[in-house]
């Protein structure tokens, strides 16, 4: 099936595979063939970074055994959330800045936490998708009236409709931004989905214990209640994995796939076989048409953050909190559920978007490296947006000086080169006496950030040349 459920005839192909060689409004690099940004590659199976790519499956797996965990979590501001950039190391936020007051408590099954989280980011492709779903809480920051309309905080309140459209210029120039930076990478690296490398791993057995049954370098790594090997004691009637395989079958504690009924099951963890694991999504999206290396929902999400930090002139959400609250048995619809009502709640845009690429692993689709990275990736992505929409905003890109580099070639031939900022217009124009210019070139919309023209060389006996330039043509 397709990822909308239709029947395919067809191998399911690449999607996104030309964002490398996409313009994008920001980035800059000195090779094309290259990603726009390089934090290097994920880490390999066996590579030398071996143990973090195991370490990352094993995190992946544990979520999975953990997505009808009855636990409680405090999923409030006060205690999660606030992360240093490319960590989930935050300790939460010491008050809300507008009660000066701690947040309040609030506690929720982990597993109705974990599968909440997973269905409310998934954005998959009969959704707004992610960008668009930053766009969505973008106008919610909109409308509220907590929220003060001065462009990056400061200076005087502007209008709805400047608001609008100089939020969606950078917002939209931002996620932009973050599809070039996420699948050139994804391109250049062809980072593997777990739902592969799980599945593989298990076919080779287990890679913790080289003087156990069904030892190999490739193998899952072991954890007792998470990934375990059948044993002729777990496998008799009444043991853990009676039923599941036969001895020396690779095991792992995790979501099964859909119920039947996903209105009125639900379809809870339990032992099945590593090789036939599945992640927590929707049966016709196991997995995006795309490599998992950096995660698209960590970039964009961050990015956005970042433009939604600088233009309101704050981390924080108005009023220092944005919620979503998902009814209990209504909200969840991979199975029923959750089991009670689940309000999601961020002090910040970071902490959303933290969130975002947090939901990935809980639904199975991405390891941490590739949340993690991601994260850094769409945090510059993001400020290189906004700190270029700016120059939009204020008029400032009109006054760039612009100096040409002139190349002579053989055959009379001079090649003029310079820098360029797109969607503005150029033309070269030469001169003999600097003071009667005479235009050489027609003007032409900037489509990167260098243009070059090849012209013949003027009779006279000394030229010059300038480069002038329009918002419009």
């Amino acid at each position: 099936l397709t990822q909308n459920g239709l029947a395919a005839d067809k191998i399911q192909q690449y999607v996104g595979v030309t964002w490398l060689k996409t313009q994008p409004f920001a980035h800059e690099r000195a090779d094309a063939s290259r990603p726009w940004m390089d934090p290097g590659g994920p880490s390999l199976l066996g590579s030398a970074r071996d143990a973090a790519c195991k370490a990352d499956i094993l995190s992946v797996l544990r979520r999975s055994s953990q997505l009808n965990s009855s636990e409680i979590s405090d999923i409030s501001p006060g205690k999660i959330g606030n992360n240093p950039l490319g960590t989930n190391n935050g300790q939460g936020h010491p008050a809300n800045p507008a009660t000066g007051l701690p947040y309040p408590a609030n506690p929720v099954a982990t597993g109705d936490f974990a599968r909440v989280l997973a269905e409310f980011w998934a954005d998959g492709p009969n959704s707004e998708t992610p960008p668009g779903h930053w766009h969505v809480l973008a106008n919610q920051v909109t409308d509220n009236p907590l929220t003060i309309k001065r462009i990056g905080g400061t200076g005087p309140v502007v209008s709805d409709l400047e608001w609008d459209v100089k939020t969606y210029f950078a917002l939209g120039a931002a996620t932009h931004d973050a599809a070039c930076a996420a699948w050139s990478l994804k391109r250049c690296y062809e980072g593997v989905r777990p739902i592969t490398l799980i599945r593989y791993m298990a076919g080779k057995g287990q890679s913790s214990n080289p003087g156990a049954p069904s030892y190999h370098v490739e193998g899952l790594p072991l954890e007792p209640g998470v990934v375990e090997v059948v044993t002729d004691e777990t496998a008799a009637p009444g043991g853990r994995h009676f039923g599941v395989g036969t001895v020396g079958d690779m095991v792992v504690y995790s979501w099964p796939g859909e119920p039947g009924d996903t209105t009125t099951q639900t379809s809870p963890v339990r032992w099945i076989k590593a090789k036939d694991w599945v992640p927590y999504q929707r049966k016709t999206f196991n997995t995006p048409a795309f490599p998992g290396y950096v995660s698209g929902h960590s970039t964009f999400s961050r990015a956005a953050a970042e433009v939604l930090t600088a233009m309101t002139g704050s981390p924080y959400f108005p009023g220092g909190l944005a919620t979503f609250t998902a009814p209990a048995h209504t909200y969840l619809v991979f199975e029923r559920g959750p089991t009670q009502t689940v309000q999601l709640q961020w002090a910040t845009y970071a902490d959303a978007a933290d969130q975002a690429g947090q939901s990935r692993l809980w639904g199975g689709i991405h390891v941490p490296e590739d949340d993690l990275t991601g994260r850094i990736v769409g945090h510059q992505s993001g400020l290189n947006a906004w700190n270029l929409a700016k120059r939009y905003f204020d008029g400032s890109i009109m006054s760039e000086v612009i100096i040409p580099e002139l190349t002579f070639l053989p055959g009379n031939l001079v090649k003029v080169s310079w820098p360029s900022r797109r969607c503005l217009y150029y033309r070269v124009e030469t001169s003999s006496d600097l003071i009667i210019w005479a235009s050489a070139s027609a003007k032409t919309a900037a489509t990167g950030t260098e243009m070059t023209l090849t012209l013949a060389q003027p009779s006279a006996s000394s030229a010059f040349y300038r480069v002038v330039w329009s918002a419009t043509p």
